[in-house]
């Protein structure tokens, strides 16, 4: 079996890469930034050629959020343009494809957990771009399976965690926003199911969402990490209104897991018991 994964060095694509080398009946082919230049899509599908592949996992995006604000071109080539190439690839050469997307497609103004065929509307560059790759992916390859997901931390890259540990570790107290809801997602839990998935060899194209179980907000959240470090730093709850950003978040991202579970039977953890066995790490 042989699969190819972009983003090499993100949290999902290192968390791919820890488990799929240890796979031995698989041949995998990890792409970074220089090998598949995203920010160049008409540059993908002459980079793509020289490949062969049963399967395609995209990880890589340009995530920077507050930055997407005022670099919508190059987050529209990396997470619109370029996805759309793959597509192609995938559709063309009979690869199946396994695309990762985000909450940020939803505008934040829901009470219950997001399914999904809940109404997309983002609120921000980043997440216009995510969705537009979708559309894209559904267009050029309606076989693929894309994957929403929310929170995204690990023990590599840059995370939520890491700078929560960082902060605590430094100040004496800090401030986290308690007004947005969500679950967040250990990465290698979505790993995991992603690797789940291409065993089981059911292929059933469409939208799933997949975020560890429960909800919480920043605050709690932090709280959390705090309580499992052992650290000392006090935390301030604050409203979003009391820490603008260049790009709005959304205030409601619980992502509504039945249909990856019911389709794929993937274990999908608490994220408690994930955030512990992550912090086991570090």
């Amino acid at each position: 079996m042989k699969i190819i994964v972009t983003g090499r060095n993100g949290q999902l694509g290192s968390e791919l890469y820890d488990i799929l080398s240890s796979q031995p009946d698989k041949e995998c082919i990890f792409l970074d930034r220089e090998t598949l230049p995203l920010d160049q899509p008409e540059k993908i599908a002459k980079a793509l050629s020289a490949y062969k592949a049963d399967y395609f996992i995209h990880a890589a995006a340009y995530t920077a959020v507050d930055k997407a604000e005022s670099e919508e071109e190059l987050a529209d080539k990396v997470n619109h343009q370029s996805s759309a190439e793959i597509a192609k690839y995938c559709a063309e050469n009979r690869v199946k494809l396994i695309a990762i997307s985000t909450d940020y497609v939803f505008d934040g103004n829901s009470s219950r957990a997001l399914s999904e065929d809940a109404a997309v509307d983002p609120i921000n560059v980043y997440g216009a771009t995510k969705l537009s790759g979708e559309q894209a992916i559904q267009k050029y390859d309606p076989n693929a399976i894309i994957i929403r997901t929310s929170w995204v931390y690990s023990t590599y890259g840059n995370n939520f965690v890491k700078t929560m540990i960082r902060l605590m570790t430094e100040r004496e107290e800090i401030s986290v926003i308690n007004d947005q809801i969500g679950s967040p997602t250990y990465a290698r839990d979505l790993a995991n199911a992603i690797v789940d998935i291409i065993n089981i060899e059911k292929w059933l194209p469409g939208i799933y969402h997949f975020s560890n179980e429960g909800e919480t907000t920043w605050y709690d959240f932090a709280a959390a990490i705090k309580e499992i470090k052992g650290l000392n730093c006090k935390i301030n709850p604050i409203p979003t209104t009391a820490y603008p950003t260049p790009a709005k978040r959304p205030a409601y991202s619980l992502l509504d897991k039945q249909k990856i579970k019911q389709h794929y039977g993937v274990e999908v953890p608490f994220w408690r018991n994930s955030l512990e066995r992550m912090l086991d790490k570090l």
